[in-house]
């Protein structure tokens, strides 16, 4: 994987890290961690599957770590293996050799997206109680997936998608609105077929919940129509998305049409599902890392709030290290995972990672030997080549001196544009995973 740091003091051993923590959750080497193959038996975890009981194998997929998951388990099923197909983003696919792969937009659907969804939607309704489905799934499916339920178009899931990413909504509460307006999410893809289904996740939720991650396609629902339609009045979206989306959930409330499969529905009793990676395992490599390095490290609790609150809160620990009050005299280095949200107001280019960098650059500006980096774990942040960027003490009076107003930067949404200037980027490109994002703060 090629790796862009900007110079710095602390830049080789960032790289070690990063590259010990993405290789700790890459979609292949987790897949390979998690199933084994023995004559017929195929282990996943602690559960067996004898693959002479199925009349046919398919797998299926999505999220931006799909296409790597499908290449890995392809030579695990080797002849088994009769049919599959699985969406990623685009730019993500990889060669593979039986699996089908199909590239689509995120985070806003669109049409191949919708396409791809239809195909898997037959795989899957073709399937018989006789049949293994094997679902790949991994951060970014909802979106890759799209399947409106009758009388909402995909004009209409892009705009709610849109309105709900913009208003600083987090990744449970956007789920729990796009599952109430597909065939497929919420639990709705196990319950199109009859077969045995084992759900292999790379998680990009904190917490690992089951019917949040890629909005639960094979999980059972814990959410209803009412609390879709609580979650656009408390944004105060309700008035604005379109009407085929208020009409399709006002019906649901009022049960004129059936809600997502939930909790102890028969249907979930042949279905399985097996965490193969996750925001904790990256952060656990990483602090391994720092310490093989000889390095003091804390482990903070995972941010999940405004980007920007979140990259002041890293800078003032910096501070507070620094005046050896608390929690220890430096040198050390704090990490922390989670995935923080970004309400857009601007109409610039940038993400949370880049966001939170920025605000934490302000928050140390003057500081020395102070380094704080914020990556996305899937190289990715927001609409951006850029996986995040790294910043210092120096960072923000030297874009007073460039003439570059970082504070116009976050109050247009346009960190992108600034930190390029700055030559701040983190750029990694796909890197075959998707866990989240990754917070590190190094103080000398």
């Amino acid at each position: 994987m090629l790796m862009r740091v900007p110079p710095s003091p602390i830049r080789p051993l960032l790289i070690k890290m990063l590259r010990q923590a993405l290789a700790s959750v890459h979609a292949g080497q987790a897949l390979n961690r998690t199933l084994h193959r023995d004559g017929d038996e195929l282990a996943i975890g602690g559960q067996r599957y004898n693959l002479r009981d199925y009349k046919r194998v398919v797998v299926v997929g999505a999220g931006k770590a799909a296409a790597v998951m499908a290449r890995a388990i392809e030579p695990i099923l080797g002849r088994h293996l009769d049919d599959g197909l699985v969406v990623v983003k685009y730019g993500h696919g990889v060669p593979t050799k039986r699996i089908a792969v199909a590239e689509a937009g995120h985070p806003l659907p669109d049409r191949a997206g919708l396409a791809a969804a239809r195909r898997v939607t037959a795989l899957a309704a073709g399937l018989t109680g006789r049949d293994l489905l094997l679902l790949l799934l991994s951060g970014g499916a909802s979106s890759l997936m799209p399947a409106p339920v009758s009388g909402v178009t995909l004009s209409d899931k892009r705009r709610v998608t849109d309105q709900l990413l913009r208003c600083g909504a987090d990744i449970v509460e956007v789920n729990c609105v796009r599952k109430h307006l597909s065939t497929l999410k919420g639990g709705r893809l196990a319950a199109l077929c009859r077969a045995t289904v084992v759900t292999l996740i790379l998680s990009d939720v904190i917490g690992d919940d089951l019917s949040a991650i890629g909005s639960g396609p094979t999980a059972p629902d814990p959410t209803t129509y009412r609390d879709a339609v609580a979650c656009l009045r408390r944004h105060r979206l309700w008035s604005s998305v379109p009407t085929g989306v208020r009409e399709h959930l006002s019906s649901g409330v009022k049960g004129r049409v059936a809600d997502t499969p939930k909790p102890g529905a028969d249907l979930f009793r042949r279905v399985h599902h097996e965490i193969i990676g996750n925001n904790a395992m990256a952060l656990s490599a990483l602090t391994a890392a720092a310490q093989l390095a000889g390095w003091r490290t804390l482990l903070l609790p995972p941010f999940t709030k405004d980007a920007r609150e979140a990259g002041a809160e890293m800078g003032a620990l910096a501070r507070r290290i620094l005046m050896r009050q608390r929690p220890v005299a430096p040198p050390y280095c704090v990490v922390a995972g989670g995935e923080t949200t970004v309400t857009v107001t601007g109409s610039g280019r940038g993400g949370r990672t880049q966001e939170f960098a920025v605000a934490a650059a302000h928050a140390v500006a003057g500081l020395p030997g102070v380094y704080i980096a914020a990556v996305a774990t899937d190289g990715s942040d927001g609409p951006t080549d850029a996986a995040g960027a790294l910043v210092n003490g120096e960072t923000w009076p030297r874009a007073v001196r460039m003439g570059i107003n970082l504070d116009a930067a976050l109050t247009r949404n346009d960190t992108y544009r600034a930190l390029k200037r700055l030559n701040s980027h983190i750029m990694t490109g796909p890197t075959g995973t998707n866990v989240n994002d990754l917070y590190l703060l190094f103080v000398f």
